[in-house]
């Protein structure tokens, strides 16, 4: 991967084991209400800030929100050896990961195949996301009807990754890459062109989007009951426009802002970039921290409003994991979600938001 070096950003990169045993990566970084990831197939937790596809997501984001996301099983820094992607174990690693994160209430972004998974699991959890936002996603390949020529076009798809995924040079590679990003500059496609070998191999590629296929949440669309932004480029050429039509028509209250770009994934020198950012930051503004000096009741969850006040009692984390029955790890995580959210760093972070709670009243 060529390229100008440059400094990446502070993020904490943990792991977690979901339901049948797999352990998935997962990062953390930002400021402000917690906005979980659930990614775009095409990641790596260890390359995505060096990269001129990605690097400008991050980095936006980060300046809103405190960002955990996390590398699909069988992908990235989570364990590569996977058969099993069935939609049921691909919520499992979401609820790991917010398990994990010591999460109780936050966003949730489903980027391209995430839809289905970030559906189901608000379906399942629908006290826990207090907003819902797609990207260039959908709730089922099936919700939409695709003509004969883009089945067989998929096929090719398929033989195209058998043959040639890990092959050293990207001319494969290189047609996945114009359909996710046909404006692209050729230094933005040869790094995706790479990044497609280094998340995953040819074979789980291939079984992970056979099984991906048969995913579909579309049932639970019209039960949602979130605030939810449906985004998508006009042009896309891997996820048809209709998709989103589809779910913003059928999810109650939706909201649908059409891009104007051919890109799957839009890229930071295009019109419609700041576009995206603005909605995105004006749709998570209502659960945005609070001001310096501001209420932390208005931010925190429950559970982290009684670690916060057990601690400014002056009770150790032990003192709280003992109060509430729960581990010190525990404690700790809901502690440093607090001063993600309140937007506190360093040693005097606990003080801080002590502080704030016992100014508030």
């Amino acid at each position: 991967m060529a390229g100008s070096v440059r400094l990446m950003p502070r993020q904490d990169v943990r792991f977690c084991r979901s339901a049948d045993g797999v352990t998935i990566a997962y990062a953390v970084h930002g400021s402000g209400p917690p906005l979980v990831i659930d990614s775009c197939w095409l990641s790596h937790l260890q390359y995505d800030w060096a990269s001129p596809v990605w690097r400008h997501y991050l980095t936006e984001l980060g300046k809103i929100a405190t960002v955990y996301r996390f590398d699909e099983r069988g992908h990235g820094l989570s364990d590569r050896d996977v058969t099993d992607h069935s939609l049921d174990l691909r919520v499992a690693d979401l609820e790991a990961v917010v398990t994990h994160a010591g999460l109780e209430r936050f966003s949730l972004l489903a980027m391209a195949q995430g839809g289905p998974v970030a559906i189901e699991y608000a379906a399942r959890h629908h006290d826990q996301v207090g907003r819902l936002v797609f990207y260039g996603s959908y709730a089922g390949i099936d919700a939409v009807l695709t003509s004969k020529q883009d089945r067989l076009l998929d096929e090719t798809f398929d033989h195209l990754i058998r043959v040639g995924w890990e092959q050293p040079t990207p001319e494969f590679r290189r047609v996945f890459t114009y359909l996710m990003i046909p404006g692209a500059t050729e230094e933005q496609m040869g790094w995706l062109d790479e990044l497609q070998r280094r998340a995953v191999t040819a074979e789980v590629a291939l079984t992970a989007r056979r099984q991906r296929r048969q995913a579909d949440a579309s049932r639970h669309l019209s039960g949602l009951d979130v605030p939810t932004l449906v985004m998508h480029s006009l042009g896309d050429r891997m996820n048809d426009f209709g998709y989103s039509r589809h779910l913003a028509s059928e999810i109650p209250g939706a909201r649908l802002v059409a891009l104007e770009s051919d890109n799957h994934i839009l890229l930071e020198d295009e019109p419609a970039w700041p576009v995206f950012v603005r909605e995105v930051t004006d749709f998570l503004a209502e659960d945005a921290a609070p001001a310096l000096g501001g209420d932390p009741r208005g931010v925190l969850s429950a559970r982290e409003l009684e670690v916060l006040t057990l601690a400014a009692r002056g009770h150790d984390n032990a003192a709280i994991a003992a109060e509430l029955t729960l581990s010190v790890r525990t404690v700790e995580r809901h502690l440093q979600n607090t001063y993600e959210k309140l937007g506190l760093r360093g040693k005097s972070a606990r003080a801080g938001a002590v502080s704030r709670l016992l100014v508030s009243g």
